[in-house]
């Protein structure tokens, strides 16, 4: 057993809540700009004063619609301005916020917002205030549904118009370190999403300790960021918080804005998922070789990976120096522009970033500070620095932080960061909080310094590049509900998309060859190709996927030749499917579903 700890470099008072660092800096330094936001093609500047006024008007109008201390209040939308204004007035109204993705089906807002029982939701756009409508009558709880889009939020502040600056600040007192800010929603082996108690003290203490220990040198004085990760996600969340508190500069956009946002908006450093820069990168590749300078890049990108593993391991030599300095002019420059000119530090995290990625880009002047956590852990649980990193490993404990490697090599954290507890759930706050450590799920060494590398997972939740966590469980079991389907994998760590791997029920198969007039001597084999099976299997595959966000949804499947079976290794003498074994066994089979 091996353990590594980080002393908290701040701490906070029993009645500290999210809404003191907003309203403390409109009141101290009320024309410091906090955030900034997109008008058309330009960034409008918000002072500390307009922001802290603007949550003021929106807190007012849930006063005034009944919202009272501890409810909970959904919120399904992009990343936009707007969700972080709505945020911090539902913590100002003394209420508890609880994101819900974007691309969340029908049935997924129906558990999430029935689980919690929200009184409120806000929803972005028309389609967000359907899927809501599709579902109210199965939760008798809601009481309000306001559109983002729809001039909701403009009634809403009138309604709250005759509430006054009295009650609102008696409103936002209410809420201490230990109370319940925010629900957020994370798949578990069941498949069943489960709601993560994260506290005030857990986003203020996890925020500020990041932000005066782990990435001090990042969050400098005139600091910007482009927050474009899903606000949903408690990755984006923290770096929410973690702005407001540290008085870093915010601005929002999402994917599809994201390279002229980029280079509008300037920030000095980014906040993204692996697969963010693996588009980079390929992005990058691509246009080199349209362009005819395909060679170049290739030298530039192993030259650029030569000089990061020299710094790691040394200092680079003289001539690596010089080709670095040629390439700097040629290529990386162009890299640097291309995400605004500015960022020097990148921080990664949600899925594995690749060493040969984290060097490349070290090599090419962004350096990229991988980092790690869950859901349950506020987000980072550790992460590099510039001044202490080591690519490959995931970094050191951020203050107030404790890892623990267990007997049988299991994560294990305690500290500011780690949830209250799973919301009406107390059989899975028991098991995931045992002895007072929360157990991470995923396995993984500490070396000498600290230095925390995850080697492998014990739980069954896949995530891919982009950092989304998909529960495999819900979706293997709609499949194997059809009846030509005998067994299924659902696959995807670590990659761009979901795939599964599809083996046909050879009973079932004769029965529909002869209702499809097809040879009762077809194969397995011919029958995995055959068009009329292959549009069962689209339909049963269609349908599982609208029990799930479209992140979540499978892509591609491939039907197996043979079905799992005992004797192969494939299937447990309960018929459970092994999964690392299939996963090994069809590892080609697999990698050409991404091929």
């Amino acid at each position: 057993m091996r353990e590594f700890s980080v002393p908290a470099m701040v701490e906070v008072p029993g009645t500290a809540n999210l809404t003191d660092a907003p309203f403390a800096r409109a009141a101290d330094d009320p024309g410091r700009i906090v955030l900034r936001r997109k008008n058309g093609d330009a960034w409008s500047a918000v002072t500390a004063r307009e922001f802290a006024a603007e949550v003021r008007a929106v807190a007012k109008g849930l006063l005034a619609s009944g919202v009272e201390a501890g409810d909970r209040v959904a919120l399904m939308s992009r990343t936009r301005f707007e969700w972080t204004v709505l945020d911090y007035a539902i913590w100002t109204a003394g209420a508890v916020a609880v994101p819900i993705y974007e691309t969340s089906s029908a049935e997924q807002v129906q558990w999430i917002v029935g689980d919690s029982g929200a009184r409120a939701v806000f929803a972005e756009t028309d389609a967000h205030l359907a899927a809501v409508a599709e579902v109210r009558g199965e939760l008798p709880g809601l009481e309000s549904v306001w559109g983002i889009d729809n001039g909701d939020l403009a009634e809403l502040v009138a309604r709250g118009a005759d509430v006054t600056d009295e009650a609102v600040e008696e409103r936002r007192r209410v809420a201490v370190s230990a109370d319940v800010a925010t629900l957020v929603y994370t798949s578990g082996t069941t498949g069943r999403p489960k709601g993560c108690e994260i506290t005030h003290g857990n986003l203020v203490l996890t925020a500020r300790n990041a932000i005066q220990g782990a990435i001090s040198e990042v969050a400098v004085d005139g600091s910007a960021t482009l927050l474009f990760l899903p606000l949903a996600h408690v990755f984006a969340r923290l770096i929410e918080v973690a702005c407001i508190e540290g008085g870093i500069v915010l601005g929002h956009s999402d994917i599809p804005s994201l390279l002229p946002d980029l280079d509008s908006f300037k920030p000095t450093f980014l906040l993204a998922v692996p697969r963010v820069f693996e588009k980079v990168y390929n992005g990058a590749e691509q246009k080199a070789i349209a362009g005819g300078k395909g060679k170049v890049f290739a030298a530039a990108a192993e030259t650029a990976i030569a000089y990061s593993t020299a710094l790691q391991e040394g200092s680079p030599s003289l001539g690596l120096k010089v080709r670095h300095k040629v390439f700097d002019v040629l290529v990386y420059g162009k890299l640097r522009a291309a995400v605004g000119g500015r960022v020097q530090y990148a921080v990664s995290g949600g899925a594995a970033l690749g060493e040969r990625l984290g060097h490349f880009f070290r090599g090419a002047g962004i350096v990229i500070l991988e980092g790690y956590g869950l859901t349950e852990t506020t987000a980072p649980l550790a992460v590099n620095r510039p001044s202490a990193i080591k690519i490959g490993t995931v970094g050191q404990p951020i203050p107030g932080v404790t890892v623990r490697i267990a007997e049988d090599g299991e994560v294990l954290v305690k500290g500011v960061n780690v949830l209250k507890g799973y919301w009406n759930n107390e059989t899975a706050s028991k098991e995931a909080l045992e002895d007072g450590w929360f157990h991470t799920g995923d396995l993984g060494a500490l070396d000498d310094e600290g230095f925390l590398k995850i080697t492998g997972r014990k739980k069954e939740i896949l995530v891919t590049a982009a950092g989304k966590n998909v529960a495999p469980a819900p979706l293997e079991d709609r499949l194997r509900a059809n009846p030509l389907i005998s067994q299924c994998l659902v696959v995807g760590d670590g990659r761009k998309f979901i795939s599964a791997l599809i083996t046909l029920d050879e009973e079932a198969l004769g029965p529909w060859k002869e209702q499809h007039g097809k040879p009762a001597a077809m194969t397995v084999a011919e029958l995995r190709t055959d068009p009329d099976l292959v549009a069962e299997i689209d339909g049963a595959v269609a349908a599982a996927n609208r029990s799930v966000s479209h992140a979540e949804a499978i892509k591609k499947y491939v039907i197996l030749g043979v079905d799992f079976s005992e004797e192969a290794g494939h299937m447990t003498p309960s018929l459970k499917v092994r999964r690392h074994a299939v996963i090994k066994d069809f590892a080609d089979e697999i990698d050409s579903l991404y091929g």
